[in-house]
This record gives structure tokens, sequence and C-alpha cells, in this order.
């Protein structure tokens, strides 16, 4: 009797494990692709990467191995110091490879220093993560 509770015990230890393994596994949701298009968000990757006041965390549109946009996902930046961010620095990986843009040594926007090297960083860690990935 103590045989057969041991096997069995077993055999429900080894199919949590396989169902915990399966279930670590399937879906990414750093990366998604909808359309021929990928879709990296930066919020897991990013965590401690800081703007002035917090995380800013993005999402990165890819599509034919370049960028198509890069969008803000919500964050606890000032948001007029953001707005300009958003104006005059996420379009410039637009039109980029992945590869450029991994590398690219883009300029900040004057004033929003610290939004801006955080969205850098971001841009750069969606786009290795793609390369890595996809």
């Amino acid at each position: 009797m103590k045989k057969k509770i041991i096997a069995l015990l077993g055999v429900v230890v080894v199919a949590v494990a396989a169902l915990v393994l399966v279930a670590a596994t399937t879906g990414d949701d750093v990366m998604t692709k909808k359309d021929g298009v990928y879709i990296v968000n930066t919020t897991k990757l990013s965590a401690d990467v800081q703007g002035y006041n917090g995380p800013t965390p993005l999402k990165v549109y890819i599509k034919d191995d370049k960028i198509q946009k890069i969008e803000a996902l919500p964050n606890e930046e000032t948001p007029g110091f953001f707005a300009r961010v958003q104006e005059n620095l996420l379009n410039k990986w637009n039109g980029m490879t992945v590869k450029q843009a991994a590398t690219a040594e883009v300029d900040a926007v004057s004033g929003a220093t610290y939004s801006s090297n955080a969205v850098k960083k971001n841009v750069k860690l969606g786009a290795s993560y793609y390369l890595k990935h996809k």
C-alpha cells in the first residue's frame, strides 16, 4: 500500500513539474507578434532603468527588422517634460534597422535628460531582446 501511494505521489509530482515548465515557457509577455509586426514591451526588461520619477517603459514596434515606431507606456515622468521626449525623441529610431537601433547614439532632449536617457536605454534593451528572441 505504501509503495502505491509513493508511486502515485511521484507521478503527481512529475505531472505538476511538467505543467509548471510548460506554463513558464509558453507565451512571451515581453514580445508579441501581430499582423507581421513584433511588439517588444520593455516593462519587464527595464525595471531598473529610471527616468526622473521612475521607470519609463516603451513598446517598440518592429517589422522586417526595422523600427516602425516607439510608443511610451504609462509612467510617472513630469507630463510637460515627457511630452517633449515623446515629440522629439521617440521618432528618432523610426526606419532604423534593429541592429542600428541597438547601438545608435541618439541625442537627449534638452531639459529632459533623465527621461531621455531612460528612453534610450529602453530602446536598446528592446532592440537587443528582439535580436535574441525573434
